[in-house]
């Protein structure tokens, strides 16, 4: 696969404005069939979209993480499945950027710009909660490893060329084996049923004895033994997922309030679009979503301040200020998808049209981690001055 490399900021974001607009035809097509979006993410592979984080001095655009979050904001607004398949790519990209060796980063630094995709295999189900991790990394005397255990919720691993598995060692660290995707004893199953999100394939990956380099194995315990961005930036990217569910939900309901609604007789009104309790309605739903808007952008730049001069202080800050935009854009993705239906009628919940997959989608998405918790670190920091836990969900 040949990629294009981005340049820079503003080369991203138009590359990504276009690719959303050419997402956006199918996406409720294919959420309805569940066709899984392999084309699509072939575009995005060798538009060079998957590589605009990688370091300048490896041959990178390094762009900011406001402009990132764009990106993603963007892209889901389109498609929000389509989104949510790279998040873990660029998480993963973080890893091999803080803790990989020189030569480390200079071969999957390599193969990012090459269009190569990193998938995700960190979650399993049925343990006691989400980190306690079970996965096993057992060291040879040649010092390779085995890789054995079961992940569920793998968004992007079927599509991948590398597969980073989240796994601890004999001691008990949490490390990052990155598999290719084409291992002996590596199974990807496609048995994603969820509600929402369909067409992200986040099913099982099985590993069975599966024999790592050790060159290819990154020591991610490290990362949380100093002031780190690391969920930070996952959850910034989250949060953009949110906020451009609920965007591409507010522009079709305005699109099918202008052409396709009625109004309600007792109105007065000509059309649904003068009818003003629609009017007010669509003022409270503008409101929301541009509140969380701001929002992803002031926490996009607190991480590019923290970026620019790690801290403690300001990494909480950063942490803090993601916290609070993915609080909010939680609560706005799900009101706005849902009131679609409210403002556009009757006829907006035919399911033919698949405007569901929108409160779908959202329903679903806002589940990855608790926002009440978010809201309990966001009031001891701003009460006593608690600084966020650094476990990586904040």
């Amino acid at each position: 696969m040949t990629a294009k490399v981005i340049a820079d900021d503003v080369e991203a974001l138009t590359v990504a404005a276009a690719l959303a607009d050419e997402f956006r035809t199918g996406a409720a097509a294919r959420d309805a069939e569940r066709r899984l979006p392999r084309a699509e993410l072939d575009r995005l592979s060798t538009s060079g979209l998957l590589a605009v984080t990688v370091p300048a001095e490896y041959g990178g655009a390094d762009v900011r993480q406001e402009t990132l979050a764009e990106i993603f904001r963007l892209l889901a607004s389109a498609d929000a499945s389509l989104a949510q398949i790279p998040q873990s790519h660029f998480a993963y990209v973080n890893v091999i950027r803080r803790q990989g060796t020189a030569e480390q980063r200079e071969f999957f630094f390599g193969e990012i710009l090459a269009g190569r995709r990193l998938g995700n295999a960190q979650s399993e189900a049925g343990t006691k909660h989400v980190q306690d991790i079970r996965t096993r990394l057992e060291s040879r005397p040649d010092g390779s490893y085995v890789l054995t255990g079961v992940k569920h919720y793998s968004t992007g691993a079927l599509f991948a060329d590398w597969i980073p598995v989240l796994a601890r060692t004999e001691d008990d660290t949490l490390h990052v084996a990155y598999v290719p995707c084409d291992a002996p004893g590596l199974t990807v199953v496609d048995d994603w049923d969820g509600m929402g999100q369909r067409t992200t394939a986040s099913g099982t990956v099985r590993l069975d004895a599966v024999l790592v380099p050790a060159d290819r194995v990154l020591p991610h315990h490290l990362t949380f033994q100093g002031p780190q961005l690391h969920g930070a930036v996952a959850q910034l990217l989250h949060t953009a997922i949110d906020v451009g569910i609920a965007g591409g939900a507010f522009a079709e309901a305005v699109e099918f309030v202008r052409t396709k609604s009625r109004p309600w007789f007792e109105s007065g009104a000509e059309t649904a679009a003068e009818d003003p309790l629609l009017i007010q309605r669509f003022g409270e739903l503008a409101v929301q979503l541009r509140a969380s808007e701001a929002l992803l952008r002031e926490a996009a730049r607190a991480v590019d301040t923290a970026r620019a001069d790690l801290t403690d202080d300001s990494a909480a800050e950063a942490s803090i200020a993601v916290a609070v935009a993915k609080a909010h854009a939680a609560t706005t993705a799900v009101e706005v998808t849902g009131a679609l239906f409210e403002v556009a009628g009757t006829r907006s919940a035919l399911n033919s049209l698949n405007l569901h997959r929108h409160w779908r989608d959202a329903r679903t998405h806002t589940l990855h981690d608790p926002a009440r918790w978010k809201v309990q670190h966001i009031g001891r920091y701003v009460l006593n001055g608690t600084k966020p836990p650094r476990h990586g969900l904040l």
